[in-house]
């Protein structure tokens, strides 16, 4: 009876241990499509022994647990890559945006086809067409014309890229904000996990940190320390603390330099060494190529501006009067390209004689003219200028548009071997779950077998007296 009773108890644990695994298949099957959710697999141990009279030693049977399959230094490398490709996918957006201020585009770079380049192009002919015919009032006019063309679209265009450093700071603000949200969320998590499974796995307590981790990689670049209980430690790429264990430590933002500036939770200034994620690209951008497009739009309206007007000042105009302007608010290089405007909409201001030479002279206006093949902005003609900051521009989206695609393909290799590994196949659940109920029913038979025997023996012999 002793073997018998060993036997029911070892069908009983095949059958508990099979119901076990028949539920932890039916539980991935539930969740194909639940998002972070990583695959369990049904590992099966040997229960202790039973020492049966004489001394044998008879299996108590088996017993199944449920374990993730995850790999640890897989998910890292995916959170790392995320980082990298969301940062180039943010500063490419940004810089396709920046392209298209300067009416660039990647397969037009040309100076010429742009509306600035277009613009200085038109103001310098004005004034070669001002010193063939100095005295003519529509050539006079049409020097004004193209100079407030000019001016304007000056102003369209840093008003442009100024709208767009206020989005990405915007943005650094907004996604701070859910970085902040992430950040409280793993360290609750991580006080479970420790509470709960502090040497094993957490299940999916796991599941929706890693999730929340994988969606924190999207905002900023971070660093990840595993420490004792199962728990995680985050800093940012410039090492700020921004998760020890169950406690979270918000980033903040600030204005400085007329910027967003993020600050770490003690409210020190960490912007700079920032990398990675939405704010990684965002900064990368704003403090990038954007930030230089402002400044070399100033650039070239201060020194067209300055040059213009001293040249204008030391001729004569048709009324006889020296030292007028065409231009005003470039009394700065710093926001020129915002503030330069028409100084005068008279054409009789335009200054084409030199003093003393009459009403009909042109030597000012040649003056004016040569303007443009001087190498008067940054070392370089205005024409030159323009070509040379806008080639810089168009080179730097491309740039950044080759980089993302290269991020994204790491990443979507990475995720690729990830969803292997820690994916649900229906087919591969399909196959254990034959298995497993077929081991059920086996569990089962002898269980119904062992059941016959024992009331055989209890009867002894006699088949009706127990049943």
């Amino acid at each position: 009876m002793g073997s018998l009773t060993s036997l029911l108890s070892m069908a009983q644990n095949a059958l508990e241990a099979n119901q076990a695994a028949i539920d932890i298949t039916s539980n991935n099957v539930a969740n194909q499509n639940t998002a972070g959710y990583t695959r369990q697999v049904a590992t099966w141990q040997e229960t202790d022994s039973i020492s049966l009279s004489g001394g044998a030693q008879v299996s108590g049977g088996a017993s199944v647990t449920a374990v993730s399959q995850r790999d640890r230094v897989l998910d890292q490398r995916v959170e790392q890559q995320t980082q990298a490709q969301s940062s180039s996918s943010t500063e490419s957006t940004a810089l396709a945006q920046l392209q298209s201020v300067f009416g660039l585009s990647a397969t037009s770079t040309s100076a010429s086809s742009t509306t600035i380049g277009t613009d200085v192009d038109a103001f310098y002919n004005s004034l070669s067409a001002l010193q063939a015919n100095p005295s003519d009032s529509s050539t006079r006019q049409g020097v004004l014309n193209a100079a407030q063309t000019l001016a304007s679209d000056l102003n369209s265009a840093s008003s442009q890229v100024a709208s767009q450093t206020a989005s990405l700071n915007q943005q650094v603000v907004s996604v701070t904000g859910q970085v902040n949200s992430l950040t409280a969320s793993i360290a609750q998590l991580n006080s479970q996990i420790s509470s709960t499974s502090p040497t094993g796995d957490a299940g999916t307590l796991e599941d929706q940190r890693q999730q929340d981790l994988t969606q924190l990689s999207q905002y900023i670049g971070f660093n990840q320390t595993t420490t004792q209980g199962n728990g995680i430690t985050l800093t940012t790429t410039n090492g700020a603390i921004l998760v020890s264990e169950g406690q979270s430590f918000a980033l903040g933002t600030t204005v400085s330099g007329g910027n967003v500036a993020v600050t770490d939770a003690t409210g020190h200034n960490i912007t700079s060494g920032l990398t990675g994620g939405q704010i990684g690209g965002a900064l990368a951008a704003r403090d990038g190529a954007v930030a230089t497009a402002a400044s070399q739009l100033d650039a070239l309206a201060y020194n067209i501006g300055t040059t213009v007007n001293a040249q204008n000042g030391a001729g004569a105009d048709l009324t006889g009067v020296t030292g007028r302007a065409i231009f005003m608010g470039v009394t700065s290089q710093t926001g020129a390209a915002a503030s330069i405007a028409m100084a005068t909409t008279n054409p009789n201001y335009v200054a084409a004689a030199a003093v003393g030479e009459g009403s009909s002279g042109s030597t000012n206006a040649a003056a004016l003219s040569a303007l443009g093949q001087t190498a008067n902005v940054n070392g370089q003609t205005p024409a030159a200028f323009v070509a040379s900051f806008l080639t810089q521009i168009g080179s730097a989206a491309q740039d950044a548009s080759n980089n993302d695609t290269v991020q994204q393909a790491s990443l979507t290799q990475l995720t690729t071997q990830q969803s292997s590994l820690s994916g649900v196949s229906l087919d591969e659940e399909a196959a254990n779950l034959t298995q497993y109920q077929r081991s059920y029913e086996a569990a089962a038979k002898v269980f119904s077998i062992v059941d016959e025997l024992m009331a055989s023996a209890l009867n002894l012999g006699e088949e009706t007296t127990v049943t």
